[in-house]
């Protein structure tokens, strides 16, 4: 039997990881493609990408559709219960503004791109 001491250690088992709460976040406006989260996440290599999809499917989180043709087609959603985790994603996405918005203030340059930018496909 899994025992734990808080309900955050169970919150961060399925939602911990460098990129899970970025993918839900972006699978919250809708289904994606492998490729189109990797464009969206600059850094995560597909390895790292697949391994917390598979993972958040196993957890329930998100959904996988293989559409069995060639090219392979696949695409991820989020689930009624992965919706569960939003209050969760968007008061870290709130913290996260708030913290920029202190550093900034003590003289660290940083930069939060708007949602138009991140959805926006690169045209270089």
């Amino acid at each position: 039997m899994k025992t734990y001491r808080l309900g955050i250690e169970a919150a961060l088992e399925i939602l911990g990881g460098k990129w899970k709460a970025l993918i839900i976040c972006l699978l919250m406006s809708g289904p994606q493609r492998t490729g189109a989260l990797r464009r969206l996440i600059p850094g995560v290599s597909e390895k790292v990408l697949i391994q917390q999809l598979r993972e958040l499917e196993r957890d329930g989180i998100v959904g996988r559709i293989d559409y069995e043709q060639l090219p392979p087609k696949v695409e991820y959603f989020i689930t009624d219960y992965g919706r569960s985790a939003d209050r969760i994603v968007d008061v870290m996405c709130a913290w996260g503004r708030e913290n920029i918005r202190l550093r900034r203030e003590r003289g660290e340059e940083i930069e939060l791109l708007s949602e138009e930018e991140l959805l926006l496909p690169d045209k270089t």
